[in-house]
Formats: structure tokens, sequence, C-alpha cells
């Protein structure tokens, strides 16, 4: 069976923005994301959540029934509004296997480069650094180092 994945950026609602900015604390996004790591798990899904404070950037990965279910629950969650859909398709592979949700803290300008890098296909070409970078290269340089942390 085929592994699925979609990203999509969205802005937090005001009480996650005012209050769970990097830094600051993180109580009510820290029980969003336990919620969603409990129903993913289920679902078989696994993902990251980046957060910079304003914004969101997620990066989610399932077999496809699973995954429809978790972003019909993303899509209707009142702690975020204007999504942007930046792909969903099918990927090669898994690259979050033991995630079924962390968030993980990132700069302002990280969530705008996202946004905007190419997410045609899910494609890496290998390099974060490169001008070309695809939006799984950078997703997976904000992310590498959290995984070989544990």
């Amino acid at each position: 069976m085929p592994i699925r994945a979609v990203a999509y950026v969205s802005t937090a609602c005001s009480e996650i923005a005012e209050h769970d900015a990097p830094g600051i604390g993180s109580g009510r996004l820290d029980a969003l994301v336990e919620d969603a790591a409990r129903f993913n798990r289920q679902a078989g899904v696994t993902g990251v959540l980046l957060f910079d404070g304003t914004r969101f950037f997620q990066y989610m990965e399932g077999p496809e029934d699973g995954l429809h279910i978790v972003y019909g629950r993303v899509l209707g969650a009142s702690s975020h509004r204007d999504v942007i859909e930046l792909q969903r398709g099918i990927v090669g592979r898994r690259m979050l296997p033991f995630w079924p949700m962390r968030w993980l803290p990132t700069d302002r300008a990280q969530v705008g480069v996202l946004a905007k890098a190419d997410w045609t296909g899910f494609k890496q070409r290998g390099d974060a650094a490169a001008i070309k970078a695809t939006g799984m290269d950078l997703v997976t340089s904000v992310v590498e180092p959290h995984l070989l942390a544990g």
C-alpha cells in the first residue's frame, strides 16, 4: 500500500499564538499535539508540526484512509485558520516513521521559506542549502537533528 503525504501552512488561533510562542511556553500546543499523536497512532499517520509563534507548517504521512481521516480532522480544527495546502500525494517512503506527531519550534522565516518552496511530488534533491532546495529538503534539514537526538 503506498504511503501518502500532505504538507500545509496555516495561521495559529490567537490563543495559541499569544501563549505558545517558542520560548514562552507550550501548554495548549503540547496538549493539542499529544491528542493528535494518540489519534494519529491509531490511524497509522506520522508527522511533524513546526511552529514559529504565529504560523504552523505541518507535514504528515501515512496510508490513504488514515491520512484522509487525520487531515479532515486538521481542516476542522479551531486551533488554526487560513490553511494553505502545499502538496498532497504519494511518497516513496516515510520520512518520520517513529513520530505519530511532534512539534518543533522554528523561526518566523522558516515557515515562510517552506511555504514558498517547491513541493512538486515531494521530491528531495538532498541539499537544503542549494538554491533550488525542495520543500522536502528543507523539512529534512529542520527535522534531522531532532531525529538523531531521539
